[in-house]
């Protein structure tokens, strides 16, 4: 497999292993094939109920370059091998994910004896990938899948307690942190110290280089930081994102989509491992109601629950909204919908690669995080200027009239236009830089090789 390229270039084995959340094999699914066309034989490690799921999006063309490998992770308790994935697993059970993941440590050393490929690329939450690497002096880096202002974020809370992060803008509001300290109640003080250590040591195994979902046009000051921090040198990658296919055109979503006026329908995501809330799932629902613009929102409940949508959603909502609305229970094209001309508001969590499609695609962000990297995510994108958030009250709820009027404000009036504009820009910035970043990746990436 090891050959030559006619450029002199050796072709580099490489072995990938995300974490099991759809937020990190989508960009390392991304990040396969472009290194793909650059002279990378890819090895992609993951469950079987993953891997299906990408066989699936993987066009011909890739065959001879991204392979998949199956990682078996133990039955648990609740754990059947439907649920070796984050996506639409109940939260109850993530911490059972993890423990399965972590008994599968030896397997994966196995695959990395036999494989032996010329680098490990891995992510954030399995510091024993790295070490095992390590023992066979293979090359490891850490791919890290969310943005650099939330790791930079989160490394200053690491390495400089009680001091204030030196970026004023970028924190969580009050509601936010209590939130956060209330979740954390549900953990032991052990596994909290303990997944932080996980973080930690992932972060500090990479070697030379940590690579990160990002650009330096909106985060290289945040980029500069971390070094600064902790002496490893970030390499961006773009933004990652997923191209849309040619079946998701002939989705019954686009035929209703090209029926409406230019920029007059919103989509309304919130990713595939968060779960609305009753309070804020109404509150959305009439917020949508009473706004003035059309809206796709796909809705997802978690595995195992047999919920019918008409029980969820105010009563009479769907004869009142008509064909305003397109709300149905299930997935939906995203990079599809966003890409469309008559979608002018993405209704988003601020998950990171939410954010990186809606950039792409020059779509201004009406934005509710929800938890974890979310809400410090929103307030970059507000620094950007393509996004205005929908503030919760004090206490942390959400309100039917303040949705309606950010979504009125960011599609239709006229104090949006600032954000509309901004969000156009950014398309066509990035629309012009192309792959520059996976082009300086793929030279890093080789000269790593080349020093081991």
């Amino acid at each position: 497999m090891n050959g030559f390229t006619n450029n002199g270039d050796k072709c580099l084995n490489v072995l990938m292993f995300p974490w099991l959340g759809y937020g990190h094999i989508s960009p390392f699914l991304e990040l396969a094939k472009k290194l793909s066309q650059r002279n990378f034989i890819i090895y992609l490690c993951s469950t079987p109920v993953i891997l299906n799921c990408i066989e699936k999006k993987l066009s011909p063309e890739f065959s001879p370059s991204i392979h998949l490998l199956e990682l078996n992770l133990q039955n648990l308790p609740d754990l059947p091998p439907s649920h070796h994935t984050t996506n639409g697993l109940p939260p109850h059970l993530m911490n059972t994910l993890k423990e399965a993941f972590d008994l599968a440590s030896p397997d994966f050393a196995l695959i990395l004896k036999t494989l032996k490929p010329d680098l490990l690329i891995y992510d954030f939450l399995q510091p024993w990938a790295p070490k095992a690497a390590a023992e066979l002096k293979i090359p490891a880096v850490e791919f890290i899948s969310s943005s650099s202002t939330m790791t930079a974020y989160m490394l200053h809370e690491f390495n400089k307690p009680g001091i204030k992060f030196p970026f004023s803008s970028i924190c969580y509001r009050d509601y936010e942190k209590a939130r956060i300290e209330k979740q954390e109640a549900t953990m032991s003080v052990e596994k909290l110290e303990e997944d932080k250590r996980r973080v930690r040591e992932c972060f500090y195994l990479s070697c030379d280089i940590v690579l990160i979902k990002s650009f330096k046009e909106i985060e290289g000051k945040y980029s500069d930081y971390i070094t600064n921090l902790t002496g490893k040198r970030v390499v961006p990658l773009g933004p990652l994102v997923q191209e849309p296919t040619l079946e998701d055109s002939e989705s019954e979503l686009i035929t209703w989509l090209n029926e409406k006026e230019k920029r007059s329908t919103i989509f309304v995501s919130f990713g595939s491992e968060y779960f609305l809330s009753k309070e804020d799932f109404v509150e959305i629902a009439y917020g949508l109601e009473n706004s003035k613009v059309n809206f796709i929102w796909p809705i997802r409940f978690q595995k195992g629950e047999n919920l019918e949508l008409e029980e969820t959603l105010p009563k009479g909502f769907f004869n009142r909204v008509g064909n305003r609305g397109k709300v149905f229970n299930g997935w939906a094209p995203q990079a599809k919908i966003l890409e469309h001309s008559s979608i002018g508001g993405f209704v988003s969590h601020c998950g990171w690669s939410s954010v990186m499609e809606s950039m792409k695609y020059g779509v201004p962000i009406i934005a509710m995080p929800m938890h974890i990297d979310q809400p410090i995510n929103c307030r970059l994108v507000e620094d950007v200027g393509i996004a205005v958030e929908v503030v919760r009250n004090s206490d942390g709820k959400l309100h039917r009239e303040e949705v309606a009027a950010i979504i009125n404000q960011v599609v239709l009036d006229k104090d949006g236009e600032f954000v509309r504009q901004k969000a156009k820009d950014m398309k066509e910035k990035l629309c012009m830089k192309g792959d520059e970043e996976i082009e300086q990746v793929a030279k890093e990436l080789r000269k790593l090789c080349a020093k081991f």
